[in-house]
């Protein structure tokens, strides 16, 4: 079974305690997103974990812990994004050589093959244009040498709760890049082409078009081949069903819940709201089985993972 931590939010920069709290409890409680009174208990359990994916862009919280975590004998890598896009867009992350900072230190400690920058979600507007673009990825490529094997690209998809966020910032006006093949030629081939200077495969995320003729190929971000790879471990090929069809990832448990990051990343598919975020963030307790709120006194459906009957639908 592999972990993920989470697409949905930002697990080691807002819930670092939350998480260790239930790796020594051995589970987690998690809602089913389109059902929450559907209950699923997932085992943390070291020898249940094949592995931990986590997806940051803040690990600091997270770092004094690694050490607990490799006594325990968990397997773990992370997928990191940096953009450096301005603060308008993403208010609350790091610093651009903040977060350099913070990628070179996790890279130390665990090592580049179990770091992934992540260059995504990549959104074309008035605030950043195609050779801002440029700029910003050889920078940070520039800045990232050595302290990563892999990048991963994606392109904005603007789906009406991110349309909504960014008619929310004052004079932006942005476009679906997908929908110009000569900016996505031109963009794809100048980052194949640094990604290869700096040392570093690069590949795209669950996008529907075809970048391979450019020098990006599609990837996995839950990627079989890196587990074995870099953790050791063997692990299912099997496509993950409750993701999009364009998204190679294998299967794995999402342990996250949308709408709880507080990065305030106007481009997000994962927090409609950031009133809803704070307020989510407000019922969080580090001690609950639950990421936000609670449990009932007696829930209405609890399955679990090591039940082979539980209903899991395509949903986590």
């Amino acid at each position: 079974m592999i972990i993920s931590a989470s697409r949905r939010t930002d697990i080691p920069a807002f819930y670092a305690e939350w998480f260790m709290n239930r790796i020594r409890a051995g589970y987690v409680l998690t809602r089913n997103p389109f059902n929450a009174k559907q209950v699923r208990r997932v085992s943390l359990a070291p020898e249940d974990v094949d592995a931990i994916v986590f997806w940051t862009r803040n690990p600091r919280q997270l770092l004094p812990h690694l050490q607990e975590l490799d006594a325990l004998g968990y397997r773990y890598y992370f997928q990191f994004t940096i953009t450096g896009y301005p603060r308008i867009l993403e208010s609350s992350v790091p610093r651009p050589q903040n977060a350099v900072e913070l990628f070179s230190q996790l890279s130390d400690l665990i090592g580049p093959d179990r770091v992934v920058w992540r260059y995504d979600p990549i959104l074309l507007s008035s605030l950043v244009n195609l050779s801002e673009h440029k700029r910003l990825f050889a920078k940070i490529a520039g800045l990232l040498q050595g302290k990563s094997r892999t990048v991963v690209v994606s392109f904005a998809d603007i789906y009406d709760k991110v349309k909504r966020n960014l008619a929310s910032v004052p004079d932006l006006s942005h476009e679906d890049v997908v929908q110009q093949p000569d900016a996505v030629a031109e963009l794809s081939s100048f980052m194949a082409h640094v990604a290869a200077e700096h040392g570093m495969a690069i590949q795209s995320c669950a996008e529907e078009i075809d970048l391979s003729t450019l020098g990006i190929p599609h990837g996995k971000c839950i990627d079989d081949d890196l587990i074995r790879r870099a953790l050791g471990v063997d692990v299912s090929r099997r496509k993950d069903k409750g993701q999009r069809e364009a998204c190679g990832c294998v299967e794995s448990i999402d342990i996250g819940q949308y709408n709880s990051c507080l990065h305030g990343c106007s481009y997000c598919y994962a927090t409609s709201n950031t009133r809803l975020a704070r307020t989510n963030f407000d019922k969080h307790h580090p001690d609950s089985p639950f990421l936000i709120g609670l449990p009932d006194p007696v829930p209405s459906h609890v399955s679990s993972t090591d039940d082979e009957n539980s209903p899991q639908g395509g949903l986590f």
